[in-house]
Order: C-alpha cells, then sequence, then structure tokens
C-alpha cells in the first residue's frame, strides 16, 4: 500500500516563530550538543522544505538568523502566533 507524502504545513519564505527552545541535537559541529540556539519565540525564515520519507514528516529548514535549523512542524509556528504552555507537545 502506498502511503501518500504528507503534505507540507508550512512553505518556503514563510515567517515563522519557534514554539520551542531548540537546542543542537549534534548536527551543528561548531556549537556544543544539548546547547541552546534559539528561544522559544525567535523569529525565522523557512528557506528550504524537505520531507522525511520514512517518517512521513515534513522538514523544515529555517534560518532564525544565527543559525539554520532543520525543523518539525511542532517546532515552529507561523509569525505571529502567540506561544503557549501546549506549544511544541
Amino acid at each position: 500500500m502506498l502511503i501518500e507524502p504528507a503534505l507540507p504545513k508550512f512553505q518556503w519564505g514563510q515567517p515563522v516563530i519557534a514554539a520551542v527552545d531548540l537546542y543542537n541535537d549534534g548536527s551543528h559541529p561548531d556549537v556544543a550538543e544539548d546547547q541552546l540556539m534559539i528561544v522559544a519565540g525567535g523569529p525565522g525564515e523557512i528557506v528550504q522544505v524537505g520531507h522525511h520519507a520514512e517518517a512521513n514528516l515534513a522538514v523544515y529548514m529555517v534560518d532564525f538568523g544565527l543559525a539554520v535549523i532543520g525543523c518539525l512542524e511542532h517546532e515552529i509556528l507561523p509569525e505571529g502566533s502567540a506561544l503557549t504552555e501546549e506549544a511544541g507537545t
């Protein structure tokens, strides 16, 4: 059975904010692993939209100014959104 790829919720060029604190997961070798990189609410812009085929998830490359970070949908919100306790869960 063929599963259709998940459609992305966000688009290239869209301004977003971090929904949660974003930490280095090891993908930024010049930054200590588990170091806080972007605080929740930090502004960014989507510079690439990709797809993780095995997990059937949209993956977003977000330029937060200090770093370009790969994010999942639950880790970002549209610009102007209010942060909530539930964001990212």
